[in-house]
């Protein structure tokens, strides 16, 4: 028997992710099975157990239950610790462990595949969500010069920064971004997946400036569009989608799948 995983959220059936995992398991030799669960957006424990009882072995979460999962954890990593928020569940006999694999998948791709040092560097994180949660400690460990945490509700991003005020890290809404430029803008909103574009103030893209949406599909999302017309460079997460799945594989198998194969035909259309 394979063992089994999958990746839960609402919506999940864009996902690259069993594609993915299954280059993984082909590559290390592992024998797995990974498939999409649907979990009603109600229902995330009940489906979580479900899962469990037949012989699940662990889930990647995405949208919008990475702070359900937190909860869900009996045990912790410490980035899911200073996340709150999970997107990696692994079950062993009796207890549910937790880890949070996106900062490492956003920040390696970010750095290593495209080449983009963040240190020294203003950084602006939209969004104050599970995905902005899983991001931020992981791009503050790379030393920038600023963080800035922009939501629409201001609240829930001042929220956030307070936590990690001591490194830099402030807030504000998107009203007080005039006249302000970044290196690196990280859409960690649902936005894109609306098809919508935060509002985002003109000239916000410093010379040289990286902007990257951790949403990824066949058509560049509204965020990566207004920001070429303002002439930055742009990335959209396909590559930070592979490096938290072995991240994650990691998390399960113990081994480390290479991610620059899977990454290159991601990108070419080989999984459309």
């Amino acid at each position: 028997m394979s063992d089994k995983y999958a990746l839960i959220g609402n919506p999940v059936a864009h996902s690259f992710s069993p594609l993915i995992h299954a280059e993984f398991a082909r590559q290390t030799g592992h024998d797995i099975e990974y498939t999409r669960l649907l979990a009603p957006l109600d229902g995330f424990a009940a489906a979580v157990e479900q899962f469990r009882a037949q012989g699940g072995k662990g889930l990647n979460v995405t949208l919008p239950f990475k702070l359900d999962a937190y909860r869900l954890a009996t045990e912790k990593s410490a980035r899911a610790e200073q996340a709150q928020a999970v997107n990696t569940l692994k079950f062993e006999a009796g207890t549910v462990f937790g880890d949070n694999t996106d900062g490492a998948g956003l920040v390696r791709d970010i750095e290593v595949n495209l080449g983009f040092p963040i240190v020294a560097m203003r950084v602006l994180l939209m969004g104050a969500g599970g995905a902005a949660r899983g991001a931020l400690p992981a791009l503050l460990e790379k030393k920038p010069v600023t963080v800035v945490i922009a939501n629409r509700t201001v609240a829930k991003a001042r929220e956030l920064a307070r936590r990690f005020f001591h490194l830099g890290c402030s807030a504000c809404g998107y009203d007080e971004l005039a006249n302000r430029q970044f290196d690196l803008i990280v859409n960690a909103t649902s936005a894109s997946i609306a098809g919508e574009l935060p509002p985002l103030p003109p000239h916000l893209f410093a010379p040289r400036s990286l902007a990257y949406d951790m949403m990824y599909g066949k058509q560049p999302t509204p965020f990566l569009k207004f920001a070429r017309q303002q002439g930055a460079r742009t990335a959209d997460g396909s590559g930070m989608l592979v490096e938290q799945a072995a991240e994650s594989f990691f998390v399960w198998r113990g081994v480390r799948p290479d991610t620059a194969p899977v990454i290159a035909r991601l990108r070419a259309g080989e999984f459309l």
